[in-house]
């Protein structure tokens, strides 16, 4: 008697997480998730990316400083070129 409501219950048990499982699957959940993750990616990156920006313009204002160099507007012309200070063309 025991084993049989054991039994009974584990398979009501199994039955409503599987179903749980199934409505999570249509299509509207789905889509709904994948939107909220694509959101919270696309946010991730911003982030990163302003980091990066912000790091990396704080490492080259300290390698200007090191080495005496123009500041990042200035332009220094060489044989027949203009050199862009900012990025060393």
């Amino acid at each position: 008697m025991i084993r049989r409501l054991f039994y009974m219950s584990l398979g009501a048990f199994l039955t409503l997480w599987a179903m749980r499982k199934l409505q999570t699957l249509r299509p509207d959940h789905v889509a709904r998730r994948t939107a909220d993750r694509a959101v919270t990616l696309a946010d991730q990156l911003r982030d990163f990316a302003g980091e990066v920006r912000r790091l990396s313009a704080s490492r080259e204002t300290e390698l200007r400083a090191e080495f005496g160099l123009d500041t990042v507007g200035g332009t220094t012309t060489g044989k027949n070129r203009i050199y862009d200070v900012k990025d060393g063309r």
